[in-house]
């Protein structure tokens, strides 16, 4: 098997309990010694992920916020795909009080217990958001902003078509760009929905099945 590029979501897929492995950070510098293109689609604000990961590097480009923006190690350049949140309705979510709500530059982030009393504020605002669930958490975003959006984004910039790309995950937010790629895995810790629709259940949790698939890649 041969792709171009390998794109990885980060927390409980490359990372656990936002940790990666050396073993992992071996498998990725491996791929792209090999000559393969590495992206990283996730959640996290670009600064968060920094904070727990010093490896950025081993990424041509990083999708941040859930796709609400590029970001590309090697020259720090950021580029945003969405407008930033609206300042009145991040007053009106602490009002009533939506804790915790992480703002980035253009995600809302929170846990699904606020799930309920985010949707009614938005349907009440009539505001062209939706949220996206990850686990226990979820994220407010313009509508059509998702991983997917920002992936393709990406490569369009690489230049480098979908069908080129293998994609590995482990939760709900990952479904929409795992669809996008040419190639779609799950790790061993994924939910069941997101294992049923993927081309591959790795043998391995966690940062050990994106090894396994890189190594697989190079095959």
């Amino acid at each position: 098997m041969r792709y171009q590029a390998l794109a990885s979501d980060y927390d409980g897929t490359l990372a656990q309990n936002g940790r990666v492995e050396l073993e992992t950070i071996g498998a990725l510098e491996a791929f792209r010694d090999s000559g393969g293109t590495t992206l990283l689609v996730t959640g996290r604000q670009i600064g968060e992920l920094q904070s727990v990961f010093d490896r950025i590097d081993l990424f041509d480009c990083i999708v941040g916020e859930n796709g609400a923006l590029l970001y590309w190690p090697e020259s720090g350049e950021t580029e945003l795909l969405a407008p930033p949140p609206s300042l009145p309705l991040v007053t009106l979510l602490r009002a009533r009080g939506v804790e915790p709500l992480v703002q980035g530059q253009a995600i809302l982030a929170s846990l699904t217990t606020q799930e309920a009393v985010i949707i009614e504020t938005l349907h009440e605002e009539g505001l062209d958001l939706t949220v996206i669930l990850n686990k226990e958490s979820l994220m407010v975003l313009p509508r059509g902003i998702d991983k997917a959006s920002g992936l393709t984004a990406a490569l369009a910039r690489l230049g480098l078509a979908a069908d080129t790309v293998a994609g590995i995950g482990d939760a709900e937010n990952d479904l929409s760009f795992l669809r996008l790629c040419g190639y779609s895995a799950a790790v061993a810790n994924a939910l069941p929905e997101l294992k049923a629709e993927t081309n591959l259940v790795t043998n391995g949790a966690f940062g050990q099945g994106v090894a396994e698939l890189a190594a697989l890649l190079a095959l």
